[in-house]
C-alpha cells in the first residue's frame, strides 16, 4: 500500500479484526483502512464499506478488489448504517470505524469546490447527487443566517463581518472569489489555533482566513454534525456485544460530539448529581476504551501534516 490512511495501525488495534468477524468502514474512502481490516480478520472476515462518494467508491473498488465477495461495497451514507446491513442480512457487526470529515482525495480534486487554493466552483458535496451547494448558502441564505452558520460550524469569530461581506458581493459563485471576500472582511493572515508539537509542546500554525468559513459551508451542506449525531446510537446498537466503535475526529465540533455520547452511554444514571434517588433508568451500553483521544505520532504528521488534527475515540459495546 503506497499511502496509509490516518491513525491506520491504531484503527487495526482499536478493532481487534479476527475471523470471522463481520465489519463495517463508514467512510471506507480509498479502501485503506478497509484493507487492513480485511487482512487482520482474513480468511472468513467480511466488511462492508460505505462511503458517499463515488469517486472514493471506484479507488476502494480496486484497492479491496483482491478480497472478492469478503468485501462488500455500497454507495450509501454510514446514517444508513441499518438498512445497509439489512441488504446484506447482517444482524449485528464486530466492529465500526468512522473517518470523519474532508479525506485529502476530495481536498486535492479542485473541480469539487473544497479548497480555496484555486479556482472552482462552490460546490462541496461528498454526493454529487445532492441538490445543495456551497454556492446555495452562500447565496440564499440571509445575512443573520448566514453568520450563524458560519459562527456555529466554523468557531469564526468574525462570522457578522464575514456575512455582512458576502451579501455584498453576492453572486458569489466560486471558491477564489468567496476567499478573497473572507479576507477582504477580516484582514491577511491570522494565528490559528495551537496544535499539538512534536514532544507534546503547544506550537502555532497559521491558517488562511476563509479556512473556518469553508469548513462551515462543508459541515452545513453535508448535514456532518447531524448525521454525526443521528449514526452513534445506531451503530452501538448493530454492536455485538464485545464489539467496538472507532471514531477519528478532525475538529473540535466532531471530537466534542463523540466525547460526549462516550461519555454519557458509559454511564449509568444520568440524574441530577444531588439527586437521591435514580428516575432516569438509563443503563450504561458501552464502556470508553481509552478516557483520552489518541492523536498521530510525530513521524506521521511529518509524514501526513494534514493528520495533526485527529482525534481517535474508541468504545466498546457491553451486554445489557
Amino acid at each position: 500500500m503506497s499511502h496509509l490512511p490516518v491513525l491506520y495501525q491504531e484503527i487495526i488495534h482499536a478493532l481487534r479484526p479476527h475471523s470471522p468477524g463481520r465489519y463495517v468502514d463508514g467512510t471506507v474512502g480509498a479502501g485503506g483502512h478497509a484493507r487492513g481490516i480485511l487482512e487482520a480478520c482474513a480468511p472468513e472476515g467480511q466488511l462492508l464499506g460505505l462511503d458517499l462518494d463515488p469517486q472514493a467508491l471506484a479507488l476502494a473498488r480496486e484497492t479491496l478488489a483482491p478480497f472478492g465477495q469478503r468485501a462488500h461495497l455500497a454507495q450509501a451514507s454510514y446514517t444508513s448504517l441499518p438498512h445497509q446491513l439489512s441488504l446484506l442480512g447482517w444482524d449485528a457487526v464486530d466492529g465500526i470505524v468512522l473517518d470523519l470529515g474532508l479525506s485529502s482525495m476530495q481536498l486535492d480534486t479542485p473541480e469539487r469546490g473544497f479548497s480555496f487554493q484555486v479556482e472552482a466552483p462552490l460546490d462541496m458535496r461528498f454526493d454529487p447527487s445532492n441538490p445543495l451547494r456551497a454556492a446555495d448558502l452562500v447565496n440564499r441564505l440571509p445575512e443573520s443566517e448566514l453568520a450563524d452558520l458560519i459562527y456555529r460550524y466554523g468557531e469564526e469569530p468574525s462570522s457578522r463581518r464575514i456575512a455582512r461581506s458576502i451579501v455584498a458581493a453576492r453572486p458569489v459563485e466560486t471558491t477564489s472569489q468567496l476567499a478573497q471576500v473572507v479576507l477582504g472582511a477580516v484582514g491577511s493572515k491570522r494565528r490559528g489555533r495551537s496544535a499539538q508539537g512534536s514532544k507534546g509542546a503547544r506550537e502555532k500554525s497559521s491558517i488562511h482566513p476563509a479556512t473556518r468559513t469553508f469548513q462551515a459551508l462543508r459541515i452545513a451542506v453535508n448535514d456532518e454534525l447531524g448525521g454525526l449525531e443521528r449514526t452513534l446510537p445506531e451503530a452501538v446498537a448493530v454492536l455485538s456485544p464485545g464489539g467496538r466503535l472507532a471514531v477519528i475526529a478532525f475538529h473540535s465540533l466532531e471530537d466534542r460530539i463523540v466525547k460526549q455520547y462516550f461519555r454519557r452511554e458509559s454511564t449509568d444514571c444520568l440524574c441530577p448529581p444531588r439527586q437521591p434517588v435514580c428516575t432516569c433508568g438509563h443503563r450504561a451500553s458501552i464502556i470508553e476504551i481509552i478516557h483520552r483521544p489518541i492523536q498521530p505520532g510525530a513521524s506521521e504528521v511529518t509524514e501526513n501534516p494534514r493528520s495533526r488534527s485527529a482525534r481517535l475515540r474508541v468504545a466498546e459495546k457491553i451486554s445489557l
